[in-house]
């Protein structure tokens, strides 16, 4: 009776109405306004006061004083090296005691016998924020993004994570699959540098999506000597070709399809990749495919258009 009191009481306190709150509780108001009145000081609204002892598998109550000088002498002993998780199990393994971790945690914390906490590795290497720049040459600033796609026969989705150069627009590598991770992102990276071999400074933008924040990622363009560049929050035009080729990838292929399973989606976007690349006419390269562009620059750079990104 007293648990539905005080359990009453507490959303009572928080502004419920008394009349509702006891019939879901299944106490009277009479009750209730009694223990309230008289017996007040009978109801811990505070929570279960801490008993002083726990039990063994027999039933047998052993005091917290006599848990501590078992925990000391296990510190000494061979658990020198145990934290309060380890301690927990060799006490109910060593004496059969039935108490949980949180109690040993207090006992340890009120003995100093608490190891250090383990410090996260934070990531070492710095944000650096997409800036305005003027592009005169392909492999100077690659975007990098993630689409969505979705497999009707299968009912899930699938991943598209492209990388575009932004002086000539091809789409120099992506990835095809039913998971995108950090690895994944670092991996078309490495493919795509080993394509292009690019000889001057390199940049990389990207969004902030957990892909492109990850180690695996910061270490590849570490190891690549390329410069990882990230758009502001909520700013999708400092990503603006990547985020043009995905509206197009949606408009002309995904939307146009329904997958009946992700082998007949692989092949779809694939023959899509090949044609936006080799076939497509872009009109902000001349009304030209992308490999024919980038042919004709590598060979005469002179004809190549400044773009602003």
């Amino acid at each position: 009776m007293a648990d539905k009191v005080a359990i009453a009481h507490k959303w009572i306190c928080r502004g419920y109405k008394v009349t509702q709150v006891v019939r879901i509780v299944g106490i009277s108001r009479s009750c209730y306004y009694y223990h309230i009145k008289y017996r007040r000081q009978r109801v811990n609204f505070g929570g279960r006061p801490i008993p002083g002892y726990s039990s063994d598998r027999r039933g047998h109550r052993i005091s917290d004083e006599q848990i501590k000088e078992w925990l000391c002498e296990a510190i000494e002993g061979d658990c020198y090296n145990y934290g309060y998780i380890k301690l927990t199990a060799w006490l109910r393994k060593q004496y059969r005691l039935t108490i949980n971790e949180k109690k040993v945690y207090r006992l340890c914390k009120e003995l100093g016998l608490l190891k250090p906490q383990r410090r996260l590795k934070r990531n070492h290497h710095p944000r650096r924020l997409a800036k305005k720049r003027e592009v005169t040459a392909p492999n100077q600033l690659w975007e990098i993004d993630v689409k969505y796609g979705y497999i009707a026969g299968e009912d899930r989705f699938l991943f598209i994570m492209s990388i575009i150069d932004v002086c000539d627009r091809m789409i120099i590598d992506y990835h095809t699959g039913l998971s995108c991770t950090g690895r994944d992102a670092a991996y078309i990276l490495t493919q795509a540098f080993n394509k292009r071999s690019p000889e001057g400074e390199l940049t990389v933008r990207t969004d902030n999506g957990p892909q492109f924040i990850s180690m695996a990622f910061e270490m590849a363009c570490e190891k690549l000597s390329v410069k990882h560049e990230r758009i502001p929050n909520s700013s999708p035009n400092s990503n603006a070709h990547i985020e043009s080729f995905h509206s197009i990838l949606e408009e002309d292929c995904l939307r146009l399809h329904e997958f009946e399973s992700f082998a007949e989606a692989y092949q779809v976007i694939t023959e899509f990749m090949n044609y936006c690349n080799e076939v497509r006419l872009h009109s902000s390269i001349g009304y030209r495919p992308p490999l024919e562009y980038h042919n004709e620059i590598m060979s005469k750079p002179e004809n190549v258009l400044k773009i602003s990104a």
